[in-house]
C-alpha cells in the first residue's frame, strides 16, 4: 500500500537547512489526546455533554482509522479508510469551531491546538487521498505486460 520509510517517519523540507521530521501516527495520537482533554473541560450541561460526546467520537476516530489504513486489504480499502479519517477530522474541526464560538473554554490550549492541527491534518489527508486516487487510476490504465523474451527470441 503506501510507500514510506520502514520507520514510518516522514521528512518534510520546509525551506530551512534542517528537515522537520514527524510521525503521522504520533500526531494523530496527540490530536486524540487533546480532544479528550478538551471534552473533559466542556460544561456539564445538556448541550455541553452533547458536544463533548460528538467531538470525542470524531476527534479520537482518526487515530485508530489511520492504523486500519496502514493495514488495508487493497488500494480501494486504503483510500476508503483515509477518507474516513478526513471526514472525521472535518467533523472535529466543525465541533471545535462551535466550542470556540460558544466561548465554553476561553484561551484553552487544547482547543487552540485542535483548531490548528485539524487544519494541517485535513490538508495532509486530503493530499494523501488525491495521491492514492491518482496512483490507482494510473495503475488501472497501465496494461499488465506479459513476460517478453529478450532480443526478440521466441520462447
Amino acid at each position: 500500500m503506501p510507500k514510506g520509510s520502514a520507520s514510518g517517519v516522514l521528512e518534510f523540507n520546509d525551506g530551512s537547512k534542517n528537515n522537520r521530521k514527524f510521525d503521522l501516527e504520533e500526531r494523530l495520537l496527540e490530536f486524540a489526546s487533546a480532544v479528550i482533554d478538551l471534552s473533559e473541560n466542556l460544561p456539564n450541561s445538556r448541550a455541553g455533554n452533547h458536544v463533548s460526546g460528538q467531538i470525542l467520537r470524531s476527534g479520537t476516530s482518526p487515530f485508530p482509522n489511520h492504523g486500519e489504513a496502514e493495514d488495508a486489504e487493497s488500494r480501494d480499502d486504503f483510500i476508503h479508510k483515509l477518507k474516513i479519517c478526513l471526514k472525521e477530522l472535518r467533523e472535529t474541526r466543525r465541533w471545535a469551531r462551535l466550542i470556540k464560538h460558544k466561548g465554553w473554554v476561553n484561551e484553552n490550549v487544547s482547543l487552540i491546538f485542535i483548531l490548528g492541527e485539524s487544519e494541517e491534518l485535513i490538508r495532509i489527508f486530503f493530499a494523501s487521498v488525491q495521491t492514492a486516487k491518482k496512483n490507482a487510476l494510473v495503475e488501472k490504465r497501465t496494461p499488465a505486460t506479459a513476460p517478453r523474451c529478450p532480443s526478440g527470441e521466441a520462447g
